[in-house]
């Protein structure tokens, strides 16, 4: 029978956590009910307690609970549940997960679910669900539900949300059992791709080569967010090989445009040593939002109305120095096979010649500081041609290709 964890903070929701677990068992699957409260005693009786769930973080933790600061505390409690429950799910002594909660416990909770890997089901019930939703939910595939009032009591309106809450976590656990309990599918290694509109012609083509070669690829948007996304997934260990062709958060990072995906981007390959290529696409824009958005400080900069929501600024020479440096320092750590690719006559489409961006100044910056900084034994192909060119998709493709083979030949 499977196990749904039903975690929260128990001194100040055991009630309503307690109603959710007995209409999961209701449904057919046993519960498992969680205490991550720090405060008080709970209000019900958990089958793990929290001094069980702190276990999992080593030291003592006395100190912290005895002052009793709630922000220290949720801190603190986030940390071990997260610690707590990813081994339960890998020993299959779990098979989903929910909570519910405001403010505290939808940290500590959505903590504990960014631990699980993709596919597992998890679902949090939360005051917070209409709102900014990204610091809780992250690169995971965690579900938010509304809970419409307070997570405070068993009402006629709490009842409902509640047990729909729990219908929901049910049939998720089912059909991933149904997934499991599938015959085995004969899936292709797995490809992933950075793509922005700037590029999606080289991405596309580029897709198409790999894909006709039997590998499945999957494109990421690279906004902050699918950035970090692709990073997550090949973190997973679930990738074979990196098509890197759209790097532009790194503009954003560097520059403080809104769609960085961090300094961690361009890490994950490199830890998980999978053959990849890397193109400096799109780094010639910077990305704020309406033109009204953009802050005062680049007054008198190069900057393009991709449309009324999205404005680009042009990067300079100096700004494109920096960015070389930073990507051959990134690249420099892959120990799989690795290549860059430069499009020497433009990086985007309108870095090209008669187009807004076009710069030849920073982009022989760019190439200049990519080159000088670059491990000697990593290949980079300088190609007389725009990024969106079928012929540099082609080269992409082709370089990764090789690549993967080089590797399964080993």
């Amino acid at each position: 029978m499977p196990t749904i964890a039903v975690l929260g903070t128990l001194d100040s929701k055991g009630p309503e956590h307690a109603f959710v677990a007995e209409q999961i068992r209701a449904q057919g699957f046993a519960t498992l009910l969680i205490d991550v409260g720090s405060l008080d005693a709970p209000a019900v009786t958990p089958d793990v307690t929290r001094s069980t769930v702190l276990a999992a973080l080593p030291g003592d933790h006395s100190a912290v609970l005895a002052r009793r600061d709630r922000g220290e505390c949720v801190g603190l409690m986030a940390r071990a549940a997260a610690a707590f429950v990813a081994p339960l799910a890998t020993a299959g002594k779990i098979h989903g997960i929910i909570s519910l909660g405001g403010g505290g416990g939808t940290a500590i909770a959505t903590a504990a679910m960014r631990a699980l890997p993709i596919g597992f089901p998890k679902l949090m019930v939360s005051t917070l669900a209409s709102g900014n939703t990204a610091p809780y939910v992250g690169t995971s595939d965690l579900v938010m539900m509304p809970a419409l009032v307070d997570v405070s009591g068993l009402n006629r309106v709490s009842r409902v949300v509640f047990e729909h809450a729990a219908g929901a976590i049910c049939g998720m656990v089912a059909a991933a059992g149904r997934r499991r309990n599938a015959p085995p599918a004969a899936d292709k290694p797995l490809v992933v791709a950075s793509m922005f509109g700037n590029t999606t012609a080289c991405v596309t083509e580029a897709k198409r080569l790999v894909e006709a070669a039997g590998y499945e690829v999957l494109v990421f948007h690279a906004t902050g967010t699918g950035g970090r996304a692709m990073e997550a997934l090949i973190a997973s260990g679930l990738v074979a090989g990196v098509l890197d062709i759209t790097t532009t958060e790194w503009a954003d990072e560097l520059a403080g445009g809104i769609l960085s995906a961090g300094p961690e981007r361009l890490d994950a390959a490199a830890k998980a040593k999978i053959p990849a290529i890397v193109t400096p696409g799109c780094l010639d824009m910077v990305n704020f939002g309406e033109r009204a958005s953009v802050p005062a400080k680049f007054a008198g900069r190069t900057f393009y109305q991709h449309n009324p929501q999205v404005t680009l600024m042009r990067t300079t020479p100096a700004e494109c120095a920096e960015l070389g440096r930073i990507l051959a320092e990134k690249i420099n750590r892959y120990t799989a096979p690795v290549t860059v690719l430069f499009p020497r006559r433009a990086i985007s489409v309108i870095s090209a010649p008669g187009k807004p961006f076009h710069d030849p100044a920073a982009d022989a910056a760019l190439l200049a500081a990519l080159r000088s900084h670059l491990r000697p034994d990593i290949p980079f192909r300088d190609l007389d041609l725009e990024i969106n060119d079928p012929a540099f998709a082609r080269a992409c493709a082709e370089s990764l290709l090789a690549h993967l083979a080089a590797v399964a030949r080993r």
